[in-house]
């Protein structure tokens, strides 16, 4: 076998064992989804070893259900199960992973991106055979899931490990400067920004109006006046030096026309003006993924969703996996001749680029 051949063939009867695992797993997924939607995971983090009885009640749910659940939890090795008292437990260790108390270690959230994207199969086997993509509007869940994977992975780490990737950031924001933020969705980023730093002043634009709508009810709800969100297509993106600071948290990859987007995101910023981009980590070299923890998850998010809905606009189609590489190499192309990209240690999913003209 050449030595570039980095995915080694296994013998049939161990393929089968991992089809299995998969198949399996996947089951588990879907299950572990619906234990963090339901608050289950919660509900028995602070409970002791119980039966199925006592922690539907603990949640406020139906003991049947929790009960079918409980089994995929049990032979599926999440929960603990005392067979003679027939009690469950959810242990510490696994807890850790599964709870909202775990903040950005909270992997149960992030299994929520496979049933949304299960719902729009029927469509991308469509688009398999025709081409194009679906749009938004059949991900009716997308922007709440992604608020969600956003308040772990964008918001909580804001003050602390985001803003200081650019040194002086923070005060400047004290002080008061315009700051944007493309693809905001629901906007929870930014509205907390503009919760901090009530000096600056905030502008949030994204596609989607049930997002664009969302956010900025949330915004009025917090009595914040100093930020305001707007439903704009962003290809051919405009706006002579307007803004001082400039964010795009894990959407430049969807856009229709993320070239031409980066490029007006360039000429908007101000004479020292910043570009602070979030986007998934990894090679633009598929090989070169191989083994990295959450490729298989990325390339499927980006099949079914990220690549897709840029077709769906007669886009570019970039995908979620766009890389490391053609990302350095399209802000480059953009206008931006200082790039620099960070990784966060808590963060093994995303890169964040910091990028003057």
């Amino acid at each position: 076998m050449c030595t570039a051949c980095l995915s080694k063939p296994v013998p049939t009867d161990e393929f089968a064992q991992q089809l299995l695992g998969l198949v399996n797993g996947a089951a588990i997924v879907q299950m572990i989804s619906i234990g963090h939607r339901t608050g289950l995971f919660d509900a028995m983090s602070g409970l002791p070893a119980s039966t199925s009885e006592q922690i539907a009640a603990a949640g406020g749910l139906d003991e049947r259900y929790v009960r079918e659940w409980l089994g995929t939890m049990t032979t599926g090795g999440i929960v603990s199960y005392d067979r003679d008292a027939k009690k469950y437990e959810l242990p510490e260790s696994h807890a850790a992973l599964l709870t909202r108390a775990a903040g950005s270690n909270n992997l149960a959230a992030t299994t929520q991106f496979v049933p949304v994207l299960a719902g729009v199969e029927d469509e991308i086997v469509e688009c398999f055979r025709e081409g194009g993509g679906v749009p938004y509007s059949s991900y009716p869940r997308f922007h709440e899931v992604m608020a969600e994977e956003s308040d772990m992975t964008v918001v909580a780490g804001l003050r602390e490990h985001i803003l200081p990737l650019v040194p002086g950031l923070i005060d400047r924001l004290a002080k008061g400067i315009d700051v944007l933020d493309v693809g905001c969705g629901r906007g929870h980023g930014i509205i907390e920004l503009a919760a901090a730093f009530g000096n600056s002043r905030f502008v949030g634009l994204d596609l989607s109006p049930e997002a664009v709508a969302y956010a900025n009810d949330r915004a009025s709800a917090r009595g914040l006046t100093n930020v305001r969100f707007d439903q704009r297509d962003l290809s051919g993106f405009t706006s002579r030096e307007t803004f001082d600071l400039i964010t795009a948290f894990d959407s430049v990859h969807d856009q229709a026309d993320p070239a031409g987007m980066l490029a007006g995101i360039a000429g908007a910023l101000r004479p020292g003006g910043v570009f602070l981009m979030q986007d998934i980590a990894g090679s633009s070299e598929v090989g070169d993924n191989i083994g990295k923890p959450l490729a298989p998850f990325i390339y499927t998010i980006s099949c079914m969703h990220c690549m897709s809905v840029s077709l769906a606009q007669g886009g570019a189609g970039l995908g979620a996996a766009w890389g490391e590489e053609l990302a350095q190499e399209m802000l480059g192309e953009a206008g931006f001749s200082d790039v620099c990209v960070n990784r966060l240690d808590h963060d093994i999913m995303n890169a964040f680029y910091v990028a003057r003209r």
